[in-house]
């Protein structure tokens, strides 16, 4: 076979691995390629990403140059640097989320987190159970490893814990995992309460289902109080695996996060992760040390909280202004999003055209069926506040209502 036979070789001929039919990206990471393409002024509420002023970047670019001229630059231990260890368990120790060192495994991110509680837990056909709607990068990894999907309704106090075993029972199996995004759930914005928390708890023990704890938005509660975290009702229960990252509370680029699982569990997530990547990015893991060493976390995310919480508000205002009773909206105490359904006569539009109208009048968003593997919500779409200001997402939102008038008259046509 010739170097040109190979070249026109359709992917159908390839010998691709059964794995390869479930690896169905992100709608919600595309969107960056996407919008990077657009020539004209967009609004963007699409990526679930800090605003570029909420990042420390004088201070992680100061102490980057001390860590270039003076850190490691060569390979580190998997479980993650001792520095940042230490630092971290530290840190965690004063919030609503302590761990211990040896529960402690450094990633790259969260969703590298999201890989290792798949790759350990989850066979082919395995059932998994996830919340409907929910971030889809999460539950893609789940289908990467063969897991077979069974999606469970939210409300506004999260997973809609007391309707799982019915769901269950019609399928016939139990389930091997329970992936939930209990605290500001993206995309819902809705926090699981403090019972049904108790009682998935007692759902996962009773079907030996391991609880995959994504927790990216805990630390950046603005209003209300605290809840206790899956670790705190169940002290040292091995069928907790949570993931956690520094992607929300301080620079998404560093790619730098963590998982907490029981202590038996550690060696078999270094082993996994060194077969991913050897190591998180060592100077990336001195440089969040450094910034937790000198006690700017607490001042940092204090002032997150603040600014996330305007700009919520910002945006509902903003919301009741310009869409009025063309749309319902969550209220979230924390994290990034707030998620819109349309009712009355824009409840017939389409959210999928309505993301190609609202990028052509300047806005950008997640239409609702990329946020459920089985396609629903085309009634609804989510909105991240927390990347622009308030003067912005004014803006974005006057765009987003003559997008829905667009598609209101293209109906009426």
């Amino acid at each position: 076979m010739t170097a040109e036979d190979l070249a026109i070789l359709s992917p159908e001929a390839l010998p691709l691995a059964a794995r390869a039919g479930h690896l169905v990206g992100s709608v919600i990471d595309s969107s960056t390629s996407l919008l990077a393409s657009m020539k004209h002024d967009i609004v963007r509420f699409a990526m679930g990403s800090p605003a570029d002023e909420a990042v420390p970047i004088a201070e992680l670019r100061e102490i980057a140059g001390a860590v270039l001229r003076h850190g490691s630059m060569t390979y580190g231990a998997t479980e993650g640097e001792p520095e940042l260890l230490e630092s971290l368990v530290g840190y965690l120790s004063g919030t609503a989320d302590p761990t211990a060192a040896d529960r402690v495994t450094i990633t790259a991110g969260g969703m590298q987190g999201l890989d290792l509680a798949c790759k350990i837990f989850i066979d082919p056909g395995d059932l998994v159970i996830v919340e409907s709607p929910t971030y889809t990068n999460g539950s893609a990894t789940a289908l990467s490893y063969g897991a077979q999907l069974l999606e469970a309704p939210l409300d506004e106090n999260g997973l809609v814990v007391e309707a799982l075993p019915e769901l269950v029972a019609a399928t016939g199996r139990t389930p091997k995992a329970i992936y939930t995004i209990p605290n500001f759930q993206n995309p819902s914005g809705a926090t699981l309460s403090l019972q049904r928390r108790k009682l998935l708890l007692e759902l996962a023990h009773r079907w030996n289902a391991v609880i995959i704890d994504d927790d990216p938005y805990g630390l950046l509660r603005f209003e209300g109080t605290d809840i206790p975290s899956f670790q705190a009702l169940s002290p040292g229960d091995p069928l907790v695996f949570s993931v956690r990252t520094f992607s929300k509370i301080l620079a998404p680029g560093l790619r730098v996060g963590w998982v907490d699982t029981d202590p038996s569990l550690r060696q078999l997530v270094i082993n996994a992760k060194q077969a991913m990547d050897t190591c998180t990015n060592v100077p990336a893991q001195h440089l969040v040390a450094e910034f937790i060493r000198r006690g700017r976390l607490d001042s940092h995310l204090a002032g997150l909280r603040t600014q996330y919480r305007d700009r919520k508000q910002a945006m509902q205002a903003s919301i009741r202004r310009h869409l009025g009773d063309l749309v319902t909206t969550t209220d979230p105490e924390g994290g990034f999003f707030l998620w819109l359904t349309l009712r009355g006569e824009a409840a017939q539009i389409s959210t999928r055209r309505l993301f190609e109208t609202g990028l052509a009048e300047g806005v950008a968003f997640i239409p609702g069926p990329a946020l459920s593997a089985e396609g629903r919500f085309d009634d609804a779409l989510r909105l991240c506040f927390a990347t622009s200001t308030p003067e912005r997402t004014d803006e974005g939102i006057r765009r987003l209502r003559r997008a829905i008038d667009v598609e209101l008259g293209s109906v009426a046509g």
